[in-house]
């Protein structure tokens, strides 16, 4: 990024000429959206920027806003960008930049809209975009109305974006982007001189508030850590502050790649879809590190009073929202957690403690294993998740829906260092899979993708993004794309919510799916097509996807019965879904068969050493 050039421009450039050189100068090379009148003059000046910015046309909006949060979450740029047109077009991004700003991925949204003399005429496609936008913009939003604002508002919108972790959004009227640029306002009142270098941010606390975090933490005998998205990059501080400390690591789903999945200490996921050994871990420990976390659920942590806590974030308006912590440290996971080293001093954390949940995670992963190994009808969708955890390249990118897909994720796949993996982490939205694993595909295109939906992601925008897939999939320099859809006709999560949370049987209604072969449509595209319709067919599956010489769809046709026990059932959710059972679920039948072994399976106690 440099500071007030004006990339070069020719002496015809339009104002959206000089918004694409000066984003570029702020990081923004790639652009994710779909064509419209009202964005013409933006789509215009990506053709002529020729390479120096690209323009991925996906199928729906809603794919674009998804994309670009996706595109910082894997590496792809320092900010993510959608250019969508007038009216429908700025609707349906929506949901995709909501689930960027929920994440703290910095955004810039670029909405085309009415030209001025029109405003206010009931024009078509015309929607009070600034009244739209003002909540998932809230931090910056303007409409550009004259050509001598554009430098100071792409300059505030990307500062704030990154300094904020937030989106931002800019309305662009279709005539105004077609007008003489003004890279360089008057020098005269009025008028604003702005950079384009970003702000600097907050690293380490002061030394007295990391002293008094390490009193906290260095008396303590059963230590637990728990790690988000923003201990990432942060994954060789994680290690070793962990090891000093002597504690159990379990994770948000958003911070999965900040620890190696394969250590006896990291006791995995936590909330609804995680271990055991993470709610034990919660429950027993007497000291809590959250490390760049702001998972919601409160009776996944240590009950108020047990343990003494600290917490680092970068945002100071985040600190103990979750748990009454002690000592709340602003600023980056890596600098802050090496500071707090320092002051920890040397010596090693307590080795029975760790001896303790290590034995307590190798039992919880021996039963998932035996769980995933049980047969069911006609395929087990665990055992899916079970063989890709074997095969998995170090390279991998996993891209994460919505639903049971998230389940088997956090419970089988161990995430190790180099690989990257998200998902829609609190807005919890369907629909995101297929479009992340796009972003992480254009980010890195030298290496494999594996997106991991439910028929429900899949039905929702999964089949249509394929096409998109199909477009491009030849450029990339590694073709591996694969997505794994779970074919169980059924909105599987949300009939096993409503069993355990309403007491009510599956609404067909309401949850069946119709029954569609996904990998006959990719077949159409002219991409591979596998079908897993019996569980010999798991055997080896990954390995032939894997080495395919282009993208596949694995349709798996799963059991809509297969259980989603969470890490501590309770008496209340054991009797809602017995009464959901007793009150003539479609599935009941199913649910009896799996339910007894997996459950004897997942909840028995088991010998040490097992």
């Amino acid at each position: 990024m440099g500071a007030d050039h004006d990339g070069n421009l020719p002496r015809d450039a339009t104002v959206a000429d000089y918004l694409v050189a000066r984003l570029a100068e702020w990081g923004v090379h790639r652009y994710y959206g779909y064509p419209g009148d009202g964005i013409n003059g933006m789509t215009s000046a990506l053709q002529r920027a020729e390479g120096r910015a690209r323009f991925i046309q996906v199928r729906h909006e809603e794919t674009a806003g998804f994309a670009a949060g996706a595109h910082v979450k894997y590496g792809g740029g320092p900010l993510g960008c959608v250019v969508v047109t007038s009216g429908p077009g700025a609707i349906h991004a929506l949901n995709g930049l909501y689930d960027a700003k929920l994440d703290h991925q910095p955004v810039v949204a670029l909405l085309g809209h009415t030209a001025l003399p029109a405003e206010g005429g009931g024009y078509y496609q015309e929607v009070d975009l600034l009244s739209l936008y003002k909540d998932v913009a809230s931090a910056f939003l303007a409409q550009l109305d004259d050509p001598s604002q554009a430098r100071h508002l792409v300059d505030r919108a990307c500062r704030t974006a990154l300094a904020r972790r937030t989106v931002t959004a800019l309305v662009l009227p279709s005539d105004v982007q077609d007008l003489p640029a003004v890279p360089h306002p008057p020098h005269a009142h009025g008028y604003y001189h702005t950079s384009a270098v970003p702000s600097s941010e907050p690293t380490v606390p002061p030394e007295a508030d990391v002293r008094r975090a390490a009193e906290v933490l260095r008396g303590g005998e059963r230590v637990a850590m728990l790690v988000g998205q923003g201990a990432l990059g942060a994954e060789d501080e994680v290690r070793r502050i962990a090891d000093r400390l002597g504690a159990g690591v379990a994770t948000a789903l958003l911070g999965f790649t900040a620890v190696d999945h394969r250590q006896p200490w990291v006791t995995g996921a936590i909330g609804l879809l995680g271990s055991r050994p993470s709610w034990q871990l919660m429950r027993e420990c007497d000291r809590l590190l959250i490390v760049g976390s702001q998972m919601p659920y409160s009776e996944f942590y240590p009950p108020e009073g047990q343990a003494r806590a600290v917490q680092i974030d970068i945002d100071g308006t985040r600190m103990g929202l979750r748990y009454p912590t002690e000592v709340n440290l602003t600023g980056d996971a890596g600098p802050t957690l090496r500071a707090l080293l320092k002051e920890l001093g040397p010596g090693p954390g307590p080795t029975a403690w760790r001896a303790t949940l290590a034995d307590a995670t190798g039992k919880w992963r021996a039963s998932q294993r035996e769980v995933a190994a049980q047969p069911a009808d006609p395929v087990n969708p665990q055992s899916l998740f079970a063989a890709l955890d074997d095969a998995l390249p170090d390279d991998a990118m996993l891209a994460v829906d919505c639903g049971t897909a998230t389940a088997w994720y956090a419970r089988h796949v161990r995430v190790r260092p180099g690989m990257l993996a998200s998902l829609s982490g609190t807005l919890l939205s369907m629909g995101g899979g297929m479009p992340y694993a796009l972003a992480a595909k254009f980010a890195h295109p030298d290496r494999p993708v594996i997106a991991l939906l439910g028929d429900g992601a899949m039905q929702m925008n999964g089949v249509n993004e394929l096409i998109t897939v199909a477009k491009y999939w030849r450029e990339w320099a590694d073709p591996r794309f694969v997505v794994l859809v779970l074919n169980n006709r059924d909105l599987a999560f949300v009939s096993w919510e409503q069993r355990s949370g309403e007491g009510t049987p599956m609404f067909p209604d309401s949850q069946d799916l119709p029954d569609v072969a996904y990998h006959r449509w990719a077949e159409v595209l002219g991409l591979g097509g596998e079908l897993v319709d019996s569980p010999t067919r798991v055997d080896g599956l990954w390995q032939r996807v894997l080495d395919a010489d282009r993208p596949v769809v694995v349709n798996a046709v799963v059991d809509p019965a297969e259980l989603m026990l969470p890490p501590h059932f309770t008496v209340e959710q054991a009797r809602k879904t017995a009464a959901a059972v007793l009150r003539g679920d479609s599935d009941r039948a199913g649910i009896v068969r799996r339910g007894v072994p997996a459950a004897l399976a997942t909840y028995r106690p088991r010998r040490r050493g097992r």
